[in-house]
């Protein structure tokens, strides 16, 4: 057998296998509520390892796109136990994505009462799709005070509590692709001059005292984070000291007890590659688990397992069009290549929950 298909201890987690569905924006949530149709999507993909949810606001002021779940109230915590409880019984283990979004939203998107704050008052490039008012130019947000970051880590807490409630085996921050906490690392969205700004250590406090703070709230061992440097999504793009920030990043989520980094390479998409010095360093400096998620295939997945470079290896959009990937990749069954890509963030069960499983004989 495959690596890649056997058995993994996720520090007392036991997954099936070492597939791990990556988290994906599907903008099904109506009302920001999940329902039936979202529990019916993972179920059907629940032979990964392990599923990461699509990106779920811990806050009214998250919400920037259209139809996307919050964890915040309790509408939205019983809409979610629907899909913690479909995919147990599959067999299945869920981690809740934590995305708070930042400047990447509208608010148009937003419901009544919350704002678009980001650390600094600068906005992303760009324009921002919303269901009454369709594409709008990415609007200027307000810069967050002092008490603003205090009250946003207690939301994390309150929504990392909301989530074990739902029945997550535990979140994921959503640390990577532009939202609020990739903001606050970057020093061209962030230029901040307190003590959340300026140095790589003040660029990475919030970051890190969000996990802390959700670790506090349910444990360091139901707490991981998602990061993707040299991402360019939301106006992201490289700086000089990337590296550097990386690595005391790692270092000091690590000294936490982070359950797990998720590391993104988005050149498959076209942003620049991770340089492998990266991702070595990260794995050395990391004494738990490492995903690698960015364009693998079942080939690429094994040879960074069987490598040691990883420990899990995510897959995205393969998910969407093969509920039952990990069947096709164990038995070399051909994949659905029919992505339709007008039907990613539509409503509806079209292009969402009717990708078939295999067929053949």
């Amino acid at each position: 057998m495959l690596k890649l298909f056997s058995p993994y201890l996720l520090n007392g987690i036991e997954l099936k296998n070492r597939v791990v569905m990556a988290p994906m924006t599907r903008s099904r949530a109506i009302g920001n509520i999940p329902n039936d149709l979202i529990a019916t999507y993972y179920e059907q993909r629940a032979s990964a390892g392990l599923i990461i949810t699509e990106g779920t606001a811990p806050s009214p002021n998250g919400l920037g796109y259209s139809r996307i779940p919050g964890i915040f109230s309790e509408a939205q915590v019983a809409g979610w136990k629907k899909t913690t409880e479909a995919v147990h019984q599959k067999g299945g283990k869920i981690f809740i994505q934590f995305m708070h979004t930042g400047r990447m939203g509208h608010p148009l998107n937003l419901p009544q009462g919350a704002e678009i704050i980001a650390p600094s008052a600068i906005a992303a490039p760009g324009q921002m799709f919303t269901d009454s008012q369709g594409m709008q130019d990415m609007p200027l947000p307000r810069a967050m005070t002092l008490e603003e970051i205090l009250q946003t880590k207690k939301e994390f807490m309150k929504s990392a509590i909301n989530a074990i409630t739902a029945g997550f085996d535990g979140v994921e921050l959503h640390g990577a692709n532009g939202y609020l906490l990739e903001q606050f690392l970057s020093p061209h969205s962030n230029t901040r001059t307190d003590d959340y700004g300026g140095s790589i250590e003040n660029r990475c406090r919030f970051v890190i005292e969000v996990a802390e703070a959700v670790g506090k709230a349910i444990g360091m061992d139901k707490t991981a984070i998602r990061l993707s440097p040299y991402g360019v999504n939301g106006g992201m793009f490289p700086y000089p000291e990337i590296e550097e920030t990386y690595t005391y990043l790692a270092s000091h989520l690590d000294a936490l007890g982070i359950l797990y980094i998720h590391l993104v390479d988005h050149s498959a998409m076209g942003a620049p590659e991770v340089p492998l010095a990266i991702k070595q360093t990260i794995r050395k400096k990391l004494r738990n688990t490492l995903i690698l998620a960015g364009g693998y295939s079942k080939e690429t997945a094994e040879r960074d397992l069987q490598s040691g470079l990883a420990d899990l290896i995510a897959f995205g959009r393969p998910f969407i069009t093969n509920p039952d990937l990990v069947e096709r990749m164990m038995n070399d069954l051909a994949l659905n290549a029919d992505l339709d890509v007008n039907t990613l963030y539509s409503p509806g069960a079209q292009g969402f929950t009717d990708y078939p499983a295999f067929q053949g004989t």
